[in-house]
């Protein structure tokens, strides 16, 4: 008699494991909401209930579950290839001393979304490494139309139920903004603190111990707030009441609250931190929500297949939802509010508009590049058809006593790029090469090591 089948399992919260066949099993977390309102499954929970499902159609079969692919906090509708443990398995299928013989999926919603199935199945075909699905009662046939079509139907299905959600959840966010002004979560803008406000409105959230929170005004920053708003309606600009807070020796946002901001610099005030707080509604006391959103684009124009990846924009103004009435403690006025949004208006004004370009700028040393005076991260800046790195720290900062920056440092990319390859010419030469890997290997972090570095950061703000 032959071997019993080994299996990996791939689950979508995103999950997978290996038998034979290979099962697995996957699972996503595609919805959250501040303050204990949320659509979002337990990862755990998600897990099992697909591992069931999973083992329940291959044991029967004599199949054994031997590795599992699970990704957590990865959207369904991000494509196979951005999603770490279904990446590893389609690196697993190529290989051709896997440690299974089949895939399981246990929930074919969560693992597939629009299109993907189509885009992803081929490569099971084409490694020979059957996909067994328990809507289909076992193994997809390529050759049968109808299993095509109900896995077609699941991708559907899976991209209406996740924008079904999202529908939901913002019209109850916005809701909840208009009418209960309630806190949405996040953290405080800079001159408001949190206080409880009692036990949350859902009975079960309340008998979990979730509670409600709400802002009130900080004694000493809102003040500083307060005076901002003054200063700048009496025709003061940003960088001048930056430099002014800055030499009476008044903490900026990311000094005064340094464990959530270990990324900004904390030596003086930005200009762009007094135009955040003009800028911000909800120091006249109501709650604003809705002023941001999030677009799904295209990864690559020319290439559709590959997917699409969120983005960050701007609502208009007139899109905002503003509590009906004052929900938290008032640091300016809105008459104060809206007098400072028109001056703001008309400094913006002017015939001066930044065309597109046409095609991202190649920058070699994007992100990773430090200003020797200041530390902080240089910008990428095209001058002359080339790139070019700077820092412009007194442009942005309040200039301080102790930091001799020049106004703008410059750096050619021309100038380091031969230095670099040469050195890596070097580091990866024949000779080094076990070398080189070694000392990777020593600075790598282990990813169990890095969701919990995550996970303390999340539980840090």
């Amino acid at each position: 008699s032959s071997p019993a089948p080994r299996w990996g399992i791939n689950t979508s919260h995103s999950c997978s494991s290996r038998a034979s066949p290979t099962l697995e099993q996957w699972w996503v977390t595609d919805v959250r909401l501040p303050n204990g309102l949320n659509f979002r499954p337990d990862p755990e929970a998600s897990r099992a209930w697909q591992l069931h499902r999973a083992r329940a159609l291959i044991e029967s079969r004599g199949g054994e579950i031997v590795a599992e692919f699970f990704d957590v906090d990865k959207s369904r509708s991000i494509p196979w290839q951005l999603r770490p443990h279904a990446a590893a398995l389609i690196e697993e299928l190529k290989d051709t001393l896997r440690g299974f013989d089949a895939v399981v999926i246990g929930e074919p919603q969560r693992a597939f979304y629009g299109n993907q199935y189509s885009l992803t199945f081929p490569l099971f075909e084409h490694f020979g490494v059957p996909l067994w699905v328990p809507e289909v009662g076992g193994p997809i046939d390529p050759a049968n139309e109808a299993h095509d079509m109900i896995m077609g139907v699941f991708g559907g299905l899976s991209k209406g139920e996740r924008n079904r959600i999202k529908i939901r959840v913002r019209a109850a966010m916005a809701a909840i903004t208009s009418t209960e002004g309630r806190f949405l979560g996040g953290r405080p803008p800079y001159g408001y603190s949190l206080e409880d406000a009692g036990p949350h409105p859902n009975p079960g959230k309340a008998a979990d111990g979730r509670r409600l929170r709400r802002l009130v005004a900080d004694p000493v920053s809102s003040r500083v707030v307060r005076w901002i708003y003054g200063e700048f309606l009496k025709g003061r600009g940003y960088l001048d009441i930056a430099e002014d807070l800055t030499l009476q020796g008044i903490l900026s946002p990311s000094a005064n609250d340094p464990g959530r901001n270990k990324h900004r610099d904390q030596r003086a005030w930005s200009k762009y931190a007094v135009r955040v707080i003009l800028t911000n509604p909800r120091y006249t006391g109501h709650q604003v929500w809705n002023k941001q959103r999030k677009d799904e684009i295209l990864l690559d124009v020319e290439n559709v297949a590959l997917g699409t990846t969120t983005k960050q924009r701007w609502n208009a103004k007139d899109q905002w939802i503003w509590s009906e009435h004052p929900v938290h403690d008032a640091i300016v006025s809105v008459e104060e509010y809206q007098r400072v949004q028109e001056i703001l208006a008309t400094r913006a004004r002017g015939t001066f508009s930044q065309r597109p370009h046409p095609t991202r700028r190649p920058y070699a040393f994007r992100g990773v590049l430090f200003c020797g005076y200041c530390e902080r991260r240089m910008q990428g800046n095209w001058n002359n058809r080339q790139a070019y790195y700077r820092c412009r720290f007194p442009a942005q900062y309040a200039i301080t006593n102790d930091l001799d920056h020049p106004k703008v440092v410059y750096l050619r990319e021309s100038e380091i790029l031969d230095e670099v390859d040469g050195w890596l010419g070097t580091a990866f030469a024949p000779d080094r090469l076990e070398h080189t890997i070694a000392a990777m290997a020593e600075q790598a972090i282990d990813p169990n090591k890095a969701a919990l570095i995550d996970l303390r950061k999340r539980v840090e703000v």
